[in-house]
């Protein structure tokens, strides 16, 4: 959330109001600024991915016109994407946000049939729907490529924001903490300004020490604060609300730090909410942050059910020649079932019976407790990377995934979805705490955050958080989001063993 100011500059000591100190811009917006190529590659690939598929829908289906018709559609999806403000430069390649997508092509949709309701039967609404499901896909690629160019550039140092930070000692150390957790931001902590005596980490330096009772004037707070910016050369100052930093404190300080020529960012202290989940609001001059509770009814609800029915049923037919090929090999390469069953723990708590293709010896679960000692997982998960109990096919199952497909039948019977957080079994939740049974809130699923995040290479703690955004922050457009990654996560294999 940033915070807006518009009153006059405030001369720092020495300096007259003509002549303020001010770093150059132009020199800051290069060190943190993103490739040029951006926006007019993005701008690009909407407008060519939306004429080239309804063009070549309109051919396919012998219409005329379908130039005209393709360069109207490619406009129109321009001007959506454009008025949701998708081509915002702070926005672009920041993140690959499926749903998004989603609902903007939703809008067109709409806006399509309502010009179809205008214009009467002369639009051909069907070909150009048609055409618009083929043009997603362009977008989506587009929008994930940059989006990883964008964090491998931040990994190597570039397209950073160097950040000053103000708040309470605790208060950065956490900020500080969970920043450096993750490498696909544009922050860069180079030092803080704590309020008070106490010290922060010696991994941050401290530039300066604001005092905690508010000043004054209002150059109590900014002379310290912009002294510390301009010396230090940062792009970006953040602020951590608190006792003694909150109100009519927090508002001078803005005005300083904007008139300056720097943004003000301030955490509210939220983790792990979902960007549509909040909603900010002006109540009698106070800013406050409206956040909506998570989905667990409605129709949304029932669209995911009435999804994972369909899609499980689907899959299930459209798939019958693999499992027949894969119980093949299973049973060919060892002695033992086809198929493993396995008692795991789904909503609320609940014991079903999950199904999967055997990948391990007929006597594994015998096994497990020689090699206990052996476990390789941080957490409660049992992994072992080289496990001697799994088969040679096992092992090229587990590599792509295909060893869970079977669990469709468990997505038909109600005892899963088709996304959610990993099932669990009843010997690890007995050792959950409070926080960690909140995983059990929803449905687990055959693919989720999880297996399109690393899988058994993150640690148990990743692993929570994945699985607590996840129940914190469903959506349908995330669900679908999560299924086009799963694709490339299987392809790619990485974590699976």
């Amino acid at each position: 959330m940033t915070v807006q100011g518009d009153l006059p500059y405030v001369p720092m000591p020495g300096r007259t109001q003509a002549q303020p100190e001010r770093e150059p811009t132009r020199t800051r917006r290069r060190r943190h600024s993103k490739p040029a190529w951006y926006l007019p590659t993005t701008v690009a690939v909407d407008a060519v991915g939306a004429a080239v598929s309804v063009y070549m829908a309109f051919r396919l289906g012998a219409a005329p016109h379908a130039r005209s018709y393709a360069v109207v559609v490619a406009v129109a999806w321009v001007l959506v994407r454009f008025s949701r403000t998708r081509y915002a430069w702070r926005k672009l390649g920041e993140s690959d946000k499926t749903d998004a997508v989603l609902r903007d092509w939703l809008i067109l949709i709409v806006l399509l049939t309502a010009v179809k309701a205008t214009i009467g039967e002369a639009f051909p609404l069907r070909l150009t729907l048609l055409g618009l499901v083929a043009c997603l896909p362009a977008t989506v690629v587009c929008q994930g490529l940059m989006s990883r160019h964008l964090t491998a550039r931040r990994r190597d140092g570039r397209a950073v924001s160097r950040a000053l930070v103000v708040g309470e000692a605790a208060a950065v150390d956490g900020l500080v903490s969970c920043l450096a957790r993750r490498t696909d931001h544009e922050f860069v902590v180079v030092a803080a300004c704590p309020i008070g005596e106490a010290t922060p980490d010696p991994a941050v330096p401290v530039a300066a020490r604001l005092d905690q009772r508010a000043p004054a004037r209002l150059l109590g707070d900014a002379r310290p604060v912009l002294s510390a910016a301009r010396r230090l050369d940062v792009d970006i100052v953040v602020v951590i609300p608190g006792p003694d930093m909150v109100g009519d404190r927090l508002r001078q300080l803005s005005w300083a730090v904007h008139e300056d020529g720097r943004p003000l960012v301030v955490v509210p202290g939220l983790t792990e909410v979902a960007q549509h989940r909040v909603e900010v609001s002006s109540v009698a001059g106070l800013t406050m942050l409206r956040v909506a509770p998570p989905v667990r009814r409605g129709v949304a609800l029932l669209l995911k059910a009435v999804m994972d029915h369909v899609g499980a049923a689907l899959l299930l037919v459209l798939l019958a020649p693999v499992f027949a090929a894969l119980a093949i090999a299973v049973r060919l390469d060892s002695p033992g079932p086809i198929l493993h069953h396995q008692i795991r723990v789904g909503q609320g708590g609940r014991h079903f019976r999950l199904v999967k293709f055997r990948t391990m010896v007929a006597n594994a679960p015998q096994l497990k407790n020689q090699l206990a000692g052996t476990n390789e997982h941080d957490g409660l998960m049992f992994k072992i990377r080289h496990d001697p109990r799994i088969t040679r096919v096992g092992r090229v199952l587990r590599r792509f995934s295909v060893d869970e497909l079977p669990q469709l039948f468990n997505v038909l019977q109600g005892q899963m979805s088709l996304v959610g957080p990993r099932p669990p079994l009843p010997d690890e939740v007995a050792k959950y705490n409070e926080v960690e049974l909140r995983r059990l809130s929803v449905k687990p699923g055959l693919t989720g955050l999880w297996q399109v995040s690393g899988r058994s290479d993150l640690s148990w703690d990743e692993t929570v958080a994945l699985d607590l955004r996840y129940v914190d922050n469903w959506s349908p457009s995330v669900d679908f989001s999560i299924l086009c990654r799963t694709l490339r996560a299987v392809v790619e294999g990485s974590g699976a063993y």
